[in-house]
């Protein structure tokens, strides 16, 4: 995976609570198993008036020119509630996004982020609305930049804000390591104790 160190970018602002992962990417937009062609279906209920032709909803943030290009995403509360699909995590790395800022998350969404790159940072609610209000006379020029390292938000006319998440997932998006990778990473302990065990409980081991 691509280390993620400092982040600056576009910022758009989602601030709904409880966005499920079936409203982050529908259902009837899952046709494969591969981690592409999903990101035309990202948001597809709120994004599209017609899902058929897939007819752009104005009103929706994605759609506004202001806020093209978006690599961080703002959100609310229990963001990726719902079904545990990686899709979600998928559709949303695809699109282009980067980072999700939100007060909480679903847990088993938020570890998707991380084991697919994809930063998921826990910040106040009150401090993302502030965030979200101070960029939106110009996004385009308001960029936001994420520190994983610091683990700490800014942008222009706005004072720092710490993020939380856990270490394990830092140290992970720090060195783009993947779920395998951190554990290869454990290979010589893991050699070592078996070779310990071996020792102490021989009739567990195979002779063949």
């Amino acid at each position: 995976m691509q280390p993620f160190t400092v982040l600056t970018g576009v910022a758009a602002p989602l601030l709904r609570p409880n966005v499920d992962t079936d409203a982050i990417i529908p259902s009837r937009e899952m046709k494969g198993v591969s981690k592409k062609g999903l990101a035309g279906g990202l948001f597809a209920g709120w994004r599209y008036t017609s899902i058929s032709d897939r007819a752009p909803n104005p009103g929706f943030v994605l759609n506004d020119p202001a806020y093209a290009g978006a690599a961080i995403l703002l959100g609310g509360e229990n963001f990726g509630c719902g079904s545990s699909r990686e899709h979600a995590v998928w559709a949303l790395a695809e699109y282009g996004f980067r980072a999700i800022i939100a007060p909480s998350f679903g847990p088993i969404f938020q570890n998707n982020c991380i084991r697919n790159g994809v930063l998921a940072a826990r910040a106040p609610s009150k401090m993302i609305e502030h965030l979200a209000a101070e960029i939106a006379p110009n996004p385009q020029s308001r960029f936001v930049t994420i520190d994983l390292q610091a683990q700490t938000i800014s942008a222009p006319d706005v004072d720092a804000i710490p993020f939380e998440i856990a270490e394990e997932g830092k140290t992970m998006l720090l060195q783009g390591l993947d779920a395998i990778e951190l554990t290869l990473k454990s290979a010589p302990r893991i050699s070592n104790f078996r070779i310990d065990d071996r020792l102490a409980r021989p009739w567990v081991y195979s002779s063949g």
